[in-house]
């Protein structure tokens, strides 16, 4: 897809919240820090669109990316950081629950995560999650200019084995820097519109 409008439309904590229209959503889940922000600004060719943090834990709502004017990417706040109170992570995991679960919008999830190191806990309860509730998954591997092309494969059957990752699920290797697997990834995304 050749990308030629983006904005954020709207953060939102709740249903009512959400924008009220028909598109497809694709919803982006990762640990914080990474690369969920950077992944954005690349697949839009947007800088700053969305905010590159050095502190983990800055996403705290479900902010909605229109693009084109034809679907949106919905970020969610990340898991697995230790820096906010247990009460606060509670909030944000009922929030993206609540989203998934209900949200008949919601085309697939976009699960990125770091290809330098096999999946965390976190990711596999998470691809679990989705695979509990038969939502579509469409693994990003990314940080793959962070390791030698030799090792890509090698890592790449680190994350299947690791999540258990079923055939039907995409898995995508993926540079914010190079824009590695960038077409494929919006290829894919569109094939679920």
């Amino acid at each position: 897809m050749k990308v030629t409008s983006s904005n954020i439309v709207i953060s939102a904590v709740k249903p009512e919240q959400y924008p009220e229209t028909t598109l497809p959503e694709f919803a982006l889940a990762g640990r914080s820090n990474v690369g969920k922000s950077s992944f954005i600004n690349k697949m839009l060719n947007r800088k700053g669109l969305a905010r590159i943090s050095s502190k983990p834990g800055k996403t705290q709502t479900l902010n909605f990316y229109l693009i084109n004017d034809v679907l949106h990417f919905v970020d969610v706040p990340g898991y697995g950081y230790a820096k906010v109170s247990k009460k606060e992570r509670e909030a944000w995991g009922k929030m993206i629950e609540t989203y998934f679960t209900t949200r008949a919008q919601l085309k697939a999830v976009i699960l990125i995560v770091d290809l330098r190191h096999p999946p965390t806990a976190d990711d596999r309860m998470m691809y679990d999650f989705l695979k509990h509730y038969e939502i579509p998954c469409i693994v990003i591997a990314t940080k793959a200019d962070k390791i030698p092309k030799g090792k890509w494969q090698k890592h790449l059957n680190v994350t299947k084995e690791e999540l258990e990752l079923e055939k039907t699920d995409h898995l995508v290797l993926f540079s914010s820097e190079t824009g590695l697997g960038k077409d494929e990834a919006w290829r894919i995304i569109e094939s679920f519109r």
